[in-house]
């Protein structure tokens, strides 16, 4: 099999969210891009990821075309392959259609700040509004609300869109941003709603990245 090691940790990635509960039936979808091809493994459109083999994970060329696997490449193709063109330090992408992601991109002014110190990796978190899925202006959208180096935005009515140096990182983003979703819905709900505040926000990421240096 043409891209085995890139389709096991995309076969593995998508379980383990599954497993989570950050994906459920055959919603979301998880790439990832060979070190030295200019390929990328994705997870196929329309298929029960309970019971997938790494033969059915997609491999599509930095175009989208579709090179191998037993079925066709996610419909969002064009999401993950825009970020990953714009971003050359991200290998990784993940989305879901993950509960708290989902419902604290709703309102009118949507906001996700982090409430514990883990989470100020992975801020500040964008919102993008609701835009067709699997077509180029969402997938601009996305890049957009990342930037030069975010890790993860929310879609509005759609999910959450995560990214990262390798699978690891693009999965603890989508990890932490669910969580802080959560959390930060359930403080609002008790009425305790009380997040980082901006200078720890800002220090606390300083103390990451400066670990992730060494």
């Amino acid at each position: 099999m043409k891209y085995e090691k890139i389709r096991k940790e995309v076969l593995e990635a998508i379980q383990l969210a599954v497993h989570q509960g950050l994906i459920h039936g055959t919603s979301g979808n998880i790439a990832l891009r060979d070190d030295t091809d200019d390929v990328v493994a994705i997870t196929p459109s329309g298929i029960s990821y309970v019971g997938m083999t790494a033969e059915d994970i997609a491999i599509v060329d930095m175009d989208g075309k579709w090179l191998e696997g037993n079925y066709k490449p996610s419909s969002e193709v064009p999401m993950h392959l825009a970020t990953m063109k714009a971003r050359p330090d991200v290998k990784a992408t993940v989305h879901t259609h993950s509960m708290f992601a989902t419902i604290m991109a709703m309102g009118e002014n949507p906001e996700i700040r982090p409430i514990t110190p883990p989470q100020c990796e992975f801020t500040p978190i964008n919102i993008v509004p609701f835009t067709m899925p699997g077509t180029n202006d969402v997938a601009d959208k996305v890049v957009n609300a990342l930037g030069e180096n975010g890790r993860a935005c929310l879609i509005k009515n759609h999910g959450m869109f995560t990214c990262g140096k390798n699978m690891k990182a693009a999965m603890y983003a989508t990890e932490y941003t669910e969580e802080m979703a959560q959390t930060t819905y359930y403080a609002k709900l008790l009425g305790t709603y009380e997040p980082m505040p901006e200078e720890g926000d800002k220090k606390m990421k300083e103390l990451i990245f400066a670990d992730q240096a060494v």
